[in-house]
């Protein structure tokens, strides 16, 4: 089973400082769903982990994330992509438990729950407690440069590469997974093969 593990706010969705609590907050980024439509034609399974000590604070309920996540589910379903799963840590940051990044809790449930050795997936995220959590767990490290990783300058990027150091680096999801399939396709030896085209249904 081929797997991707991405972060929500900040790599699906644009991340906002006083969280997402309603589902019209959740906007997708740019070109986000259609490179998750992209991975899963390519064979690739993706599941979400993130943080959302939102749940903790009282900014918003179960039933409201679950709102949230199906509006998700909706828009990617329009472009032909889907995530397998969402997992999420519904803790605050003194709670004291092992589920919120930068811990590698969420990533090691989710690969008991595929069966699925976490040295063969990859752990896409916007921050450095993302690729904390995924090396924790054994997965290769992915940084997107939007959400907080659009605001790392030189200094703060070659800090994160000197905590984090085969981390590799991609201007967004969209091209997270163009090298992911283009790095399957020349292993294959099939390089030239064209993408399908995925356009939002009407």
């Amino acid at each position: 089973m081929k797997l991707v593990i991405l972060d929500r706010d900040g790599t699906i969705n644009e991340d906002r400082d006083d969280y997402v609590k309603s589902p019209d907050e959740w906007v997708p980024i740019p070109g986000s769903l259609e490179a998750i439509a992209r991975l899963n034609h390519a064979g690739w399974h993706t599941v979400v982990a993130t943080n959302q000590s939102g749940l903790a604070r009282g900014l918003f309920d179960m039933a409201t994330l679950n709102a949230i996540h199906a509006r998700m589910n909706r828009e990617l379903a329009e472009v032909g992509g889907r995530i397998d799963a969402v997992f999420f840590c519904p803790h605050g940051p003194d709670d004291g438990c092992t589920c919120r990044k930068p811990l590698p809790g969420l990533f090691t449930t989710i690969g008991e729950r595929y069966g699925v050795p976490l040295r063969e997936t990859y752990a896409v995220g916007d921050s450095l407690r993302d690729l904390q959590a995924g090396v924790a767990a054994g997965c290769a490290p992915h940084l997107v440069r939007t959400g907080k990783g659009a605001s790392l300058d030189a200094a703060a990027l070659r800090a994160l590469v000197k905590e984090v150091p085969h981390v590799v680096i991609h201007p967004d999801l969209a091209g997270f997974a163009q090298q992911l399939i283009q790095r399957e396709r020349h292993q294959r030896g099939d390089a030239d093969e064209a993408d399908s085209v995925f356009v939002k249904l009407k």
